[in-house]
């Protein structure tokens, strides 16, 4: 198995992984809070087009996860997995039933060579889904919108190869930053976003010996940096800070392999 970010930040979030049993490939993106032509261009850089997407799983209804997610689903006849809490916030009566599938936390879905995982988080969405995926030999789970970590959260996580792990900001710099009291409140609260601290204290408790690939996502352009972000997760993983891989807005990050 493998995944590769497309992009990971407020102006937009998606993440493709693929799993392959030899004669078969399944691919999921995971969110994809772009507009369709961006998508396009973000998936052609990977190597891959619309008609190489299985489904679509949106893990909560916020703009930069959801994007154009459903007329890009519809165009392409690609089925779409996401919570009924997320399905009833997005507020679409014309999507083609046939293409979309609930999930629920707790409950395992089939898709093709991969197994969906999906778990509830706290987060300021109606019923908010983060995901663990395998191909029945390793995990990835991609944890990347939440305020706080309960054990609920890392008993999700635990056993995974690989963590997309949100390190959404640096509270010194939020503080003294542009953004307003409310906002700063909202994004400091139990159902916000993921301090560099907060993220490296999960990291901690999801540490195990076969936990081989992290990185960090989902990073405030104003409130956080790289070099922090690094500097926050290397102490755990006892590792140089430069062997800390961050997704970039713009760019993702290349193919991570699981083995």
């Amino acid at each position: 198995m493998r995944f590769r970010n497309l992009g990971s930040g407020s102006g937009g979030n998606a993440t493709l992984v693929e799993a392959s049993q030899g004669i078969t490939t399944t691919r999921i993106l995971v969110d994809a809070g772009f507009s369709e032509r961006e998508l396009l261009r973000r998936l052609a850089i990977a190597g891959h087009g619309a008609a190489d997407i299985d489904a679509i799983f949106i893990t909560h209804e916020h703009g930069d996860h959801v994007g154009r997610s459903l007329a890009f689903a519809r165009r392409h006849r690609i089925p779409l997995i996401t919570s009924r809490g997320t399905w009833r916030a997005m507020g679409c009566d014309d999507f083609d039933a046939s293409l979309l599938r609930l999930a629920r936390s707790g409950e395992t879905i089939a898709l093709g060579d991969l197994e969906l995982q999906p778990f509830a988080v706290p987060h300021d969405a109606l019923e908010p889904l983060q995901l663990c995926v395998s191909d029945g030999a390793v995990r990835l789970g991609i944890v990347t919108d939440l305020g706080s970590a309960p054990q609920a959260v890392a008993n999700a996580l635990a056993g995974c190869r690989g963590l997309l792990l949100e390190c959404n900001h640096d509270e010194a710099m939020l503080r003294a930053g542009p953004y307003p009291p409310a906002l700063q409140r909202r994004i400091l609260g139990s159902h916000g976003h993921l301090s560099n601290v907060a993220a490296a204290e999960l990291l901690g408790r999801c540490l195990h010996p076969a936990l081989g690939a992290v990185v960090a996502a989902h990073l405030s352009e104003k409130n956080n940096s790289p070099d922090l972000a690094r500097a926050a997760l290397a102490p755990v993983l006892n590792c140089a800070v430069a062997d800390i891989r961050v997704a970039d807005p713009a760019l993702g990050f290349g193919w991570v392999e699981l083995d």
